[in-house]
């Protein structure tokens, strides 16, 4: 046998490894191609500074398209500045190149079953690319994340807020709207009709908002007919963002629910040009249930997004401490536990005659919802987070905490929103991130320069919070400054636009 019948020669790709989807039962049937999948490069030469982000080496990326295309996988597209190609080979193919078997399963995906490849164990990739390809993503294209949003029971859909009235009660900066800003929209599945925003936006006396879909790796915007599925996760971002930032441009980007997807979505929104204000993401999953390259290269995209300019805004979770997992432990979700992402958490808020007059942790009970938060096992102790308090990492390596921020999350308390021509109040921290992303645009459009990588300046200014100090989400309780269930608390929106006038000036 020659070597070319062997295939050619493979090296283990470091933090590839990868376990059975939840609940996955295998298929009886084989998996079909074409496979599609999205390649990482390394960065070239030193990271990402403030100034610019470190794209591809022209030299790496040559490279990895000619020994891929030497060996039958098919190129579709490069994108150099966030080191990523996107590729298509048949099952066989992507099988010998990558070293490893791929069958099909269903398994739990956020709303039922899923029919979907699956893989199990580690990648490999050809020796001439060891130490160039940092990521090889989507080959398994399970369901990576789900939405963060909660339903109120009809009894609750009365005590709603308007975004208009929680802007107000965040004191949210006035003669601000958001013109002159883009706000970017993460999505991975549903979508949104014009007659809803219409409706809606009308509705809040705002009048038009300028909302625009972009499709990525062939998702698009796809409305259906159910109003606690994924439309409810994308009109409640949408109607939050345009509620608060009405003047702003939306720009929302629809990608699959798998780890190709996601950062594809992510380095597309960081890229684009104008650079988005913030970027609003409300989906995610346990850090465990990441592979090691995919975090890596999540948070790399991350950080090129703050090193361009833009805020990332990401949901801390619904599902208390434990964030939806069996083991009884403490997890943190991830992308909200990247050090580059502003993690929002949640609050029960309590408000009358235009004034807050009691705001808690949410904690709905057990099965019910509570804001997640508590310390990251893979992210180190950010320097701004130094001096904050954060408990004790639970495994080496670990230490961030979670989440930095709050907002209110309750859906008893929640936001009145409609999705498919429903009107029903919806809670979860899936509403934080927007909220937070609106006022990051307000902020901007204020002081006139982008914001990037925020939390510094957050926690040299916890005065412009409102400190939470009632309540737990299970293994963590509230307590007088930054706590692992509402992070540095609620904002003052005029405070805090005011110390980063004076952080500037000094």
């Amino acid at each position: 046998m020659s070597d070319s019948d062997r295939g050619p020669r493979l090296v283990p790709l470091p933090g590839s490894d990868r376990g059975p989807a939840p609940r996955a039962v295998a298929a009886n049937e084989p998996a079909e191609g074409p496979v599609e999948a999205t390649v990482v490069l390394r960065r070239a030469g030193v990271p990402a500074s403030a100034a610019a982000p470190a794209g591809a080496d022209p030299a790496d990326l040559d490279l990895v398209v000619r020994t891929l295309t030497g060996l039958g996988v098919e190129v579709i597209e490069t994108h150099a500045a966030s080191r990523r190609l996107r590729i298509r080979a048949s099952v066989q193919t992507a099988e010998t190149v990558f070293g490893t078997r791929l069958g099909l399963a269903r398994s739990a995906g956020p709303d039922g079953e899923v029919l979907h490849r699956h893989r199990t164990g580690g990648l490999s990739i050809p020796a001439a690319l060891d130490g160039v390809v940092t990521a090889v993503l989507g080959l398994d294209d399970r369901p990576q994340a789900r939405a963060q949003f909660r339903v109120a029971a009809p009894r609750a859909a009365s005590h709603g807020f308007t975004p208009v009235e929680l802007g107000a009660l965040y004191e949210f900066p006035a003669d601000t709207d958001g013109a002159g800003q883009t706000i970017a929209v993460i999505e991975l599945g549903g979508g949104f009709g014009p007659d809803d925003l219409h409706t809606y936006f009308s509705g809040l006396g705002v009048g038009p908002v300028d909302v625009t879909a972009i499709g990525v790796d062939g998702a698009q915007n796809a409305p259906g007919v159910d109003p606690q599925g994924a439309d409810g996760e994308v009109l409640l971002d949408i109607e939050v963002v345009g509620g608060l930032a009405p003047r702003a441009t939306i720009v929302v980007y629809f990608a699959p629910n798998t780890d190709a997807g996601f950062l594809d979505a992510i380095a597309q929104a960081a890229h684009a040009t104008p650079t988005p204000a913030a970027i609003s993401i409300s989906w995610g999953q346990s850090e465990d249930q990441w592979t090691a390259q995919a975090r890596r290269a999540f948070d790399e995209a991350l950080q090129d997004a703050t090193a361009l300019g833009a805020t990332v805004t990401a949901a801390a979770g619904d599902n208390g401490s434990g964030d939806g997992q069996s083991d009884g432990g403490a997890h943190v979700d991830f992308p909200a536990s990247s050090p580059h992402a502003l993690a929002c958490g949640g609050t029960s808020l309590r408000a009358g005659g235009g004034t807050v007059t009691a705001e808690t942790v949410w904690n709905d009970g057990a099965g019910a919802g509570a804001t997640g938060g508590g310390v990251s096992r893979t992210f180190p102790l950010p320097s701004w987070q130094a001096a904050a308090g954060v408990p004790a990492a639970p495994a080496s390596g670990g230490g961030r905490g979670v989440p930095d921020v709050a907002a209110n999350a309750d859906p008893v308390t929640g936001y009145q929103v409609l999705v498919d021509g429903t009107r029903a109040v919806y809670g979860g921290t899936s509403a934080v991130a927007p909220l937070w992303a609106a006022l990051v645009a307000r902020l901007v459009q204020a002081l006139g320069t982008p914001l990037g990588l925020l939390q510094p300046a957050l926690y040299a200014a916890p005065q412009t919070f409102r400190d939470i100090r009632e309540g737990d989400n299970g293994d963590f309780s509230a307590g007088a400054g930054w706590d692992a269930c509402t992070g540095l608390g609620t904002p003052n929106g005029e405070a805090l636009l005011a110390a980063l006038r004076s952080s500037a000036a000094a």
